[in-house]
């Protein structure tokens, strides 16, 4: 279960002005639905593509009120669309109030990234730590693409990096339409849409058949520039 942090005051225990806040990443390319292998896609240049792995670690989730203060969790996340319930998240101990945004970091912070391979979301048999002297890799995207040049005409982008000036590190902050009452006696449902195709484009568009490969720091804060604006707001309710 997530910590929540409001300042520098821990929550403990049940308290009767706490609400809860279930948060569902929903997968998509575009406007359609993102599936595996079986749905071929195209990038804003007209390449066919198809993806097979997609994957990414969120954490220090921030909900914000109108009047400035906030509550924070501190936790990680990996969302996996091999692992649907990876993509739900259920916040909990929130105090009771209306909340206008929430914000949130992609990737992970360079004080974990430094204390070697942990557990939870971050254990390594996640698949998503390189080394001690690395760390994690923030990002996975794969697939195939007839453009590429690569072996099998696969793509593969393993973003990572927290180190100026290669950092890899991206937060988000998302604006309700409508603010979200919480209090203890409803839990409220907030998807955020994930849109593969902001991977590919804006402000760099991927050209499959020049870059196929990163798995380094070569190129790495250009994906992670084209991931910075994949998350919307689909639906509160």
């Amino acid at each position: 279960m997530a910590s929540a942090v409001a300042g520098a005051m821990p929550f403990t225990g049940k308290h009767p002005d706490q609400g809860k806040l279930t948060i569902i990443f929903d997968h998509y390319v575009n406007d359609k639905i993102l599936q595996f292998d079986t749905v071929a896609y195209n990038n804003e240049l007209g390449q066919s593509f198809t993806v097979t792995k997609f994957k990414y670690y969120i954490g220090n989730i921030h909900l914000k009120k109108a009047n400035g203060t906030e509550t924070t969790y501190k936790d990680y996340y990996l969302v996996n669309e091999e692992e649907p319930s990876s993509k739900t998240i259920n916040l909990n101990h929130i105090p009771t109030g209306s909340y206008t945004a929430i914000e949130f970091m992609i990737g992970v912070d360079s004080v974990d990234n430094c204390s070697g391979a942990q557990s939870g979301a971050l254990d390594p048999i996640n698949a998503m730590f390189w080394a001690w002297n690395t760390g994690y890799i923030f990002m996975k995207l794969e697939g195939k693409a007839p453009a590429s040049t690569s072996p099998g005409n696969i793509f593969e982008f393993h973003i990572g990096g927290y180190k100026p000036p290669y950092s890899c590190i991206r937060k988000v902050l998302l604006y309700f339409d409508q603010p979200i009452p919480l209090s203890d006696t409803a839990t409220k449902e907030l998807h955020i849409k994930t849109d593969v195709a902001e991977i590919l484009k804006t402000p760099v568009n991927i050209d499959f058949s020049k870059l196929s490969s990163v798995t380094d720091f070569h190129n790495a804060t250009t994906i992670a520039d084209n991931y910075m604006d994949m998350f919307s707001i689909l639906s509160i309710r």
